[in-house]
């Protein structure tokens, strides 16, 4: 399998690269009124409202460091609906097998979408499941009705 590198303060994250659909600069996103902790607000992506969370804000409690790395990764939930993603340092990727990823035990209740973890030369890489992101199954109606 293919991922797709990022880091999240210093830590480092993969997201499954089949469901990246695109890669984008960091670009203004427009606030959401009354969103949700994490949801950095919305952008037109190809005609359509994207709702964007900032997984800095949601893991670390602060924005994403606003550098030419940083980045909008626009990925397909499993409900059939595109999210978009604020992402550290997305310029890299990384082969591995679903077996080369292992349950860590470290896992904290509110962060379901933190899956198994994997190492390389520079440490351990966690899995990020989009579909486990807080309020990720609602953001969607929360942009269709702003």
């Amino acid at each position: 399998m293919l991922f797709l590198l990022f880091q999240i303060g210093s830590g480092r994250y993969a997201i499954e690269a089949s469901r990246v659909v695109e890669v984008l600069p960091l670009i203004r996103v427009d606030e959401v009124p009354h969103a949700p902790a994490g949801m950095a607000g919305v952008f037109c992506y190809r005609g359509e409202p994207l709702p964007v969370i900032d997984l800095s804000s949601i893991i670390l409690n602060r924005p994403a460091a606003q550098k030419l790395s940083t980045r909008i990764l626009v990925v397909n939930t499993s409900g059939g609906k595109r999210i978009g993603l604020i992402a550290e340092r997305a310029n890299e990727t990384m082969k591995r097998e679903r077996a080369d990823f292992m349950e860590t035990g470290a896992a904290l209740e509110g962060t379901p979408y933190i899956g198994p973890a994997t190492r390389d030369d520079r440490g351990f890489v966690l899995w990020i499941d989009p579909d486990k992101l807080p309020g990720s199954a609602s953001l969607h109606r929360i942009v269709e009705a702003a």
